[in-house]
């Protein structure tokens, strides 16, 4: 069905946020009426200097022209392997701008990788940064007729963009999609500008805002959420270089709003009550949380702290945004509504997906099984309350089947785990013991700052507390083993925890 969520969305966004939303059919249109009406304000704030609007698309402008003299031509694909910077701000937008698909590379890859992406993504040129030219020296040794262009090229004149359409190519992300194979996921200007649009919903007062970047711009999260959403919206976008920083850099800039994963807002909230300060500044109002499950925990915490903490559920292949939750805490646990105008099916507990901001297929690998009659099937397993709001279960990929034949979703217990306000973080596993019996495990990481106040007994009341929530569970699917961890769990450059594998 189609959701028709609109109206809803006005509500709890708000008249006057609402009626500032403006609809854009490619990003350059948007790039050039942004940069006008907001001319005067800072667009970004990066190593010690700041960059209006104009100044901004005066640059963008003079590297479309770059571009353009070294042969590079639209509807080409070009790649992007810069970490974040103004640099790759510049970049990126004079590719999309000059009509070309953007395929953005992870700036750690090493010069294997760069090569090999170039064999999957077929890309044109490449544009690189004086910290990642090292990079390409594989792939100019072996395949020179790929342009290898660098951020400080430069060029006299100014090149004006592209006109082209909607449905054009835009932008290449990289992501594991439903397998976990490395792909690209191509998204059409339509596509990125929707997932942007959807950004400003449910969320009042959005607009001129100051913005802390310290998410990767490679991961779609990071891009759409963060970059493209602050400068469609007029706000400021401070570019953290080293995460080491970001709370240097918080003090600084004094970010109003902020686009994080939960394991940075959860550390930041734990420093936060360490120190007897808020880490983020005591401007912040908002948090946008995402990319894997948001605890309540951090809801209720940072309501205390006087900030707004928005759950939220998306796809690299969906331009990032499908549902967000404006009320969190009147539905606690939900990832929201779907956003308005998308369609959605579940199936057997599996989210199916179409829309406008859905991508137009994978670059670089087959995925057959993704598909079926036109629907994307994201692999995440959910239910959806009588009010419409959508809640994650778990993922496909990671059902434990027990001997019995019984289904186990291990995000969906975990989620009972994390609800103790002790737990940070935790993982339910298939085990197995020495004679080859399987059973399930549990291994926790505390929460330092609620552990400490548990004082030395905080083991035993920690293992009690998790016992009578495995008592609370069906008997198949209570753990036989609980761990508490005295270190965190290994984690993707997302923050994602990487799972165990499952036993043989």
């Amino acid at each position: 069905m189609k959701a028709d969520t609109l109206e809803l969305y006005r509500t709890y966004t708000g008249d006057e946020t609402f009626n500032r939303i403006k609809h854009y059919e490619t990003v350059a249109q948007m790039w050039e009426d942004r940069a006008a009406e907001y001319a005067d304000l800072t667009a970004i704030a990066d190593d010690g200097k700041t960059y209006t609007f104009r100044q901004l698309q005066e640059d963008v402008a003079h590297f479309r022209a770059v571009l353009r003299e070294s042969g590079v031509e639209q509807g080409q694909r070009v790649a992007l392997l810069i970490p974040n910077s103004y640099d790759f701000v510049k970049a990126y937008l004079a590719a999309v701008t000059a009509g070309c698909t953007a395929v953005i590379l992870p700036a750690h890859l090493d010069e294997k990788a760069v090569y090999g992406t170039s064999m999957m993504f077929g890309f044109t040129a490449l544009i690189t940064a004086p910290a990642t030219e090292n990079a390409a020296a594989l792939l100019r040794q072996l395949r020179p007729e790929v342009t290898l262009i660098g951020t400080e090229t430069a060029s006299e004149e100014a090149s004006p963009a592209a006109v082209c359409a909607g449905s054009d190519g835009c932008t290449v992300i990289m992501t594991g999609g439903t397998t976990g194979k490395p792909k690209g996921a191509l998204l059409s200007n339509t596509a990125v500008l929707q997932g942007v649009v959807n950004s400003c919903l449910g969320v009042p007062g959005t607009f001129e805002q100051r913005y802390l970047l310290v998410l990767p711009l490679s991961h779609v999260f990071g891009l759409i959420r963060n970059l493209l959403a602050s400068l469609y919206s007029g706000s400021t976008l401070m570019i953290c270089r080293d995460n080491k920083n970001m709370f240097r850099d918080a003090a600084m800039f004094r970010p109003t709003i902020m686009v994080l994963v939960p394991a940075l807002a959860d550390m930041a909230l734990t420093l936060s009550k360490k120190f007897g300060r808020s880490m983020f500044g005591d401007s912040l109002k908002t948090i946008i949380c995402g990319a894997a499950n948001v605890p309540q925990y951090l809801v209720e915490e940072y309501k205390k702290a006087g900030v707004d903490l928005y759950p939220g559920y998306g796809l690299t292949e969906s331009a990032n945004l499908v549902s967000g939750n404006p009320v969190p805490l009147e539905k606690p646990g939900s990832v929201g509504l779907i956003f308005p105008g998308m369609e959605y099916r579940i199936v057997e507990n599996e989210l199916w997906l179409k829309g406008s901001n859905m991508m137009d297929g994978y670059v670089g690998a087959q995925e057959t099984d993704a598909y079926e009659d036109g629907w994307f099937k994201t692999g995440d397993l959910v239910r959806m309350d009588d009010d419409g709001f959508l809640y994650i279960t778990g993922r496909i990929k990671e059902v434990i089947v027990l001997s019995t034949g019984e289904n186990i979703s291990p995000a969906e217990l975990e989620a009972k785990f994390n609800d103790l306000p002790f737990i940070q973080d935790s993982q339910v596993f298939e085990d197995m013991d020495e004679n080859g019996r399987h059973f399930l495990s549990l291994e926790v990481v505390p929460r330092a700052t609620e552990a400490a106040k548990l004082g030395a007994d905080a083991g035993r009341i920690i293992t009690e507390a998790l016992q009578a929530v495995n008592e609370k569970l069906q008997p198949y699917e209570r753990v036989s083993k609980i761990i508490i961890r005295d270190s965190d769990f290994a984690r993707t450059p997302s923050m994602k925890i990487v799972r165990y594998k499952k036993c043989q």
